[in-house]
């Protein structure tokens, strides 16, 4: 059955032909993000949801998308979309950084010009019949220094545009490296050095609690007197309170706000404040950055409903269209690894450590990572995916960490699992072979190589005489056919392990008479979707 779409803001019919033409079910329905009731009542026969921003996916309706795979935002801000309850659930919730990053880049632009211009209230007043050329005194940009802060996708395009017009360009981004800085052309600095020297200052970052209120009033206090300041960003991001304040003691000289703390903004500290140029959001809001935006979510939605790839997630690693069928039997080993240690490890878990040898080690590892989890967690929560698990194991304070390392032995790549408990510690290792399906290559540091079923018995032994016989007259007198029987020691008479596919499930009953054995220490069955 062919996935399912709905599209309940306004996009494009181009957009919405392109799910069409790539196997997706697409239901148009444009207004129906405004009602919220219908919205909720309709949502769980649905894979994915794309919207823009009149559509909220709240926690109510996230918790009534029964079937939801996938929530596609057309736009940078995902700020109409509860992520931790998504991500709860399994959701993919997807933005498109990329389409309006051009057409935001050039609303600061402009909004820089008519603050140092004072081109709104000019206008204003030309229009109303007066002639007042000496009231509106401009500055030059040329020359002056224009302060960065944020100099991701839309800030590196305002500080390309800015260098082309002849200022000198400070950027303040903790993420930016001095060698791109130099690249770029631009100056890198800390904030204290930016707000001392720039005589504008424009954001660019996303609203965190690290980034809420980055300009408040102590921050504002040290920025250079006759300062202008322009937010496209976030609303949010400077204290719009204590702006108002310093622009009324004449520190601040102007500001250009297209975002503000409450929006639709309907009343602010800064609207009537002399040289405060405002938009009602403009950023994205050009023709070509809408069109970008929708084709973006609609490719984006499809190539993951359709081909597994996942792009611009906010809360999934990404894995694009080209990896996915490399990385698919990978994905299925990590989960039969976490499956394997969540079905027989049965006290709390305190630590996991993932190790990626050879050529694990190069791919897609936080997808990986994210599939092992998925299949840990899954023994004990079934609903559990490659969103929701990591989520999980962070809310569970389970320390985690991956280690890469060259190749080391006979395999060209494989993954270990080890899992350290309040009693024990677990350790799995799995390869995948040249057909694609995932094997056991080290159960407790013993090696074997077992093919994966998804009927198996695990059982821990002492390496004594007669343990095949009776294992498998065991299973046989219960009419259990073993598909195959895999065996593995420590040293002779030591540790040992029998790993069995079987054909079926295997009843407490005869997993009670394999445990009566005085050297069978533990008997599991376990079960794997490798389908």
């Amino acid at each position: 059955m062919a996935p399912r779409v709905l599209v309940s803001d306004e996009l494009s019919e181009t957009a919405v032909q392109i799910f069409r033409d790539r196997g997706v079910e697409v239901d148009f329905q444009p207004k129906l993000g405004k009602d919220k009731d219908k919205l909720a009542e309709i949502i769980g026969n649905y894979d994915g949801l794309a919207i823009r921003s009149a559509t909220k996916a709240t926690e109510k309706l996230i918790a009534a998308a029964t079937n939801l795979k996938v929530i596609g935002r057309a736009g940078i801000g995902v700020d109409n979309v509860d992520i931790p309850a998504a991500s709860r659930r399994g959701i993919i919730v997807m933005n498109t950084p990329f389409g309006n990053s051009i057409t935001t880049a050039e609303h600061a632009i402009a909004l820089l010009f008519a603050v140092a211009r004072q081109l709104p209230a000019a206008d204003t007043s030309t229009q109303a019949g007066k002639w007042e050329k000496s009231r509106f005194m401009g500055v030059e940009i040329t020359g002056k220094t224009l302060g960065v802060i944020g100099a991701g996708n839309i800030g590196s395009i305002v500080c390309s545009r800015a260098i082309g017009l002849k200022m000198h360009v400070l950027a303040y981004d903790p993420f930016l490296s001095k060698e791109r800085a130099e690249e770029m052309g631009l100056t890198k600095v800390e904030l204290d050095e930016l707000l001392a020297q720039a005589d504008f200052i424009t954001l660019h970052v996303p609203l965190t609690d690290k980034t809420r209120s980055i300009l408040n009033a102590e921050a504002l206090a040290k920025t250079k007197p006759g300062v202008r300041i322009v937010n496209c960003a976030r609303g949010g991001l400077v204290d719009e309170k204590a702006l108002a304040d310093a622009i009324r003691s004449g520190h601040v000289a102007g500001a250009g706000f297209d975002v503000f703390e409450v929006e639709p903004a309907t009343e602010s500290p800064l609207f009537g404040l002399p040289n405060v140029v405002c938009t009602p959001h403009l950023g994205a809001s050009t023709t070509e950055a809408q069109e970008n935006v929708a084709l973006q979510v609609a490719e984006q939605m499809s190539d993951y409903l359709v081909k597994g790839a996942v792009s611009n997630a906010i809360n999934m690693p990404s894995i694009t269209a080209e990896e996915a069928p490399i990385l698919k039997p990978f994905i299925r080993l990590a989960d039969v690894l976490g499956a394997f240690v969540g079905q027989v490890t049965e006290s709390a878990i305190k630590e996991i450590e993932i190790l990626y040898d050879g050529a694990t080690a190069g791919m897609n590892t936080k997808a990986l990572t994210s599939a092992v989890l998925a299949g840990l967690i899954r023994p004990q929560v079934a609903d559990v995916n490659m969103v929701s698990a990591p989520i999980m194991i962070k809310e569970k304070g389970v320390i985690l960490s991956e280690v890469k390392r060259d190749k080391t032995g006979v395999f060209d790549g494989y993954i270990k699992l080890t899992v350290k408990t309040e009693n024990q510690t677990r350790s799995v290792a799995g390869t995948v072979f040249s057909d694609g399906k995932p094997r056991f290559i080290q159960i407790k540091g013993i090696n074997l190589d077992a093919d994966v079923g998804n009927h198996m018995v695990y059982i821990t032994n002492t390496d004594v005489p007669g343990m095949i016989g009776f294992i498998g007259m065991t299973l046989g007198n219960a009419g259990v056919n073993i598909a195959n029987f895999q065996l593995g020691r420590e040293k002779e008479a030591g540790d040992a392990i029998a790993l069995l596919y079987v054909d079926g499930p295997v009843s407490e009953d005869v997993l009670d008479k394999l445990r009566a054995n005085a050297a069978i220490r533990q008997a599991k069955p376990l079960v794997f979707n490798i389908d």
